[in-house]
């Protein structure tokens, strides 16, 4: 088993997040404040998930940041039981899921997460699931979901 701190660059699946490393750092600096965020298109208003720095509907370049909702339903799930990328061996087995986020007027968003504090077999579709902050260990922050509701 390979540790999480010897994983080599190349084969890392956290990217890196500072302004030097991607032009979406603020991604980042919002997961580090509670804030689950991604961007919209100030020209069309398509929102974009995962942020983006360019529109891929009409190419424009002037994004603004938006919060997200916090809670969602599970729209698919499955269990990693095997095969757990370089890293991530030791916390197997977890849960995979694609969470709906409601966005009100504009719909629906579909996003692919890890849900912490749940068994595959106790997870159903359309259950509730809530945005957490989720601390790397190194410096770094993601996102994941949980299916332990807020206090």
């Amino acid at each position: 088993m390979v540790e999480k701190d010897c994983v080599p660059f190349i084969l890392d699946f956290l990217p890196q997040e500072g302004p030097d490393d991607t032009r979406i750092h603020r991604f980042y600096d919002h997961l580090r404040e509670g804030r689950l965020t991604t961007t919209r298109c100030s020209s069309c208003g398509e929102i974009l998930w995962q942020p983006r720095v360019v529109c891929p509907h009409c190419n424009a370049d002037t994004m603004e940041w938006i919060d997200l909702p916090k809670e969602g339903t599970i729209y698919a799930h499955t269990a990693m039981v095997l095969g757990a990328p370089l890293g991530f061996e030791n916390d197997l087995p977890f849960v995979i899921a694609i969470v709906r986020l409601d966005m009100g007027d504009h719909g629906h968003m579909l996003l692919f997460t890890r849900v912490d504090d749940a068994k595959y077999e106790d997870l159903a579709i359309g259950d509730k699931l809530w945005f957490k902050t989720y601390d790397c260990g190194d410096g770094r922050v993601f996102f994941r979901f949980t299916a332990t509701a807020p206090d």
